[in-house]
């Protein structure tokens, strides 16, 4: 087992990373103050892990609520069912809620935490491996509304993220390319030896094999938690972790939540990123056509939907949370391992990325 911490102060955590932790309650009860947790899970992860975990809530009064998988249901409705679980079970303030699955539910059940009584405990259990590098770190909690992804959340930590490697076994391989556009855009925005890196072992980490794995996991939550501390609601170098999210959101939208996965939309947000620090005279062709290929051997798309137009793109972008003041704020590469936050992109060469990479 690896462990590392997401430094901020009092609310200090660690992440655990590791192959055979999900059942352990040395790593799992300590965290917990108090005597009831609440498991949220979904309904493809619960059946698989769910009375695993259960089993290391030694002591403790626990209760699970099973949501429906996928990320069309994020949504305010379905986030009901984990209030009126909470409520059902008289669960008090110092009760701690445990996400079991994928960035859904990790989501999900972190925006309950943060709004139940005004904030109650919360832990982790990341279970897909773009959850385990990403979006079970740092704090980022929201559910979906029909205009716009992750428009209604909260910035609140958990208090510990466990990563149980084991749980990748089980993942489709469309889930675990999905992860792996998370992985790459670390290397871009930031870590060029770790980019060198996942360019000579992609075929190690598509053939699932474990140390490869947990090399890529523990470099991906250290670049990231580094980012989280430095700036934990986003006001500066934390925008940098939307590399590609902007257009991919707009994708995730515009298609119909739960056509295109998280990571998918990424990869190919990522490639229109590249495209468009390309004709910013940012990036060489050389340097994109390296981005498109490690893209491609991730089994990753690098083209949006063909009836997504130009037009439709621009609408969509305009609902989006790095929007501000009315001028679209884009995460762009000046070179690889350096991104940067781009604001008022000329929308001459916007256009024509949105036009071209069809």
């Amino acid at each position: 087992m690896k462990t590392l911490h997401v430094e901020l102060g009092d609310r200090r955590y660690p992440i655990h990373i590791g192959s055979g932790l999900l059942g352990r309650p040395e790593l799992l009860c300590p965290p917990i103050p108090g005597r009831q947790v609440l498991v949220v899970s979904n309904t493809t992860v619960a059946p698989l892990y769910l009375e695993r975990t259960r089993a290391a809530l030694t002591g403790l009064r626990h209760e699970a609520v099973i949501l429906p998988d996928g990320e069309q249901h994020k949504t305010l409705v379905v986030l009901n069912e984990v209030f009126t679980a909470l409520l059902r079970h008289r669960f008090d303030r110092n009760c701690t809620i445990v996400a079991l699955g994928g960035g859904v539910v990790g989501d999900m059940a972190g925006f309950a935490a943060a709004c139940y009584q005004r904030g109650v405990h919360f832990i982790q259990i990341p279970t897909t491996l773009l959850a385990q590098v990403d979006s079970s770190v740092g704090g980022k909690t929201a559910v979906n509304h029909p205009l716009g992804k992750n428009m209604i959340g909260a910035f609140y930590q958990p208090r510990c993220v466990l990563a149980d490697t084991d749980t990748l076994a089980t993942l489709p391989d469309r889930e675990l390319s999905a992860g792996l556009a998370e992985v790459i855009k670390y290397g871009l925005i930031r870590d060029l030896p770790f980019l060198e890196w996942l360019e000579a072992n992609l075929d190690a980490l598509l053939a699932r094999e474990a140390s490869a794995l947990s090399e890529a996991i523990e470099r991906s939550c250290r670049n990231k938690a580094e980012i989280v501390a430095a700036d934990e609601r986003e006001t500066g170098e934390r925008a940098l972790l939307n590399l590609g999210h902007t257009f991919g959101h707009a994708i995730e939208t515009g298609a119909g939540y739960g056509v295109w996965l998280h990571g998918e939309a990424v990869a190919v947000g990522m490639a229109l990123a590249a495209d468009l620090s390309a004709r910013l005279g940012w990036l060489s062709e050389e340097q994109v056509g390296r981005i498109l290929a490690l893209l491609e051997r991730a089994r990753l798309p690098l083209t949006p939907p063909p009836d997504l137009t130009a037009d439709d793109f621009s609408r969509l972008m305009a609902v989006d949370k790095k929007v501000q003041d009315g001028r679209l704020r884009l995460i762009l590469l000046r070179g690889l391992g350096q991104g940067v936050i781009a604001d008022g992109v000329d929308p001459v060469r916007l256009r024509e990325t949105l036009e071209a990479r069809r």
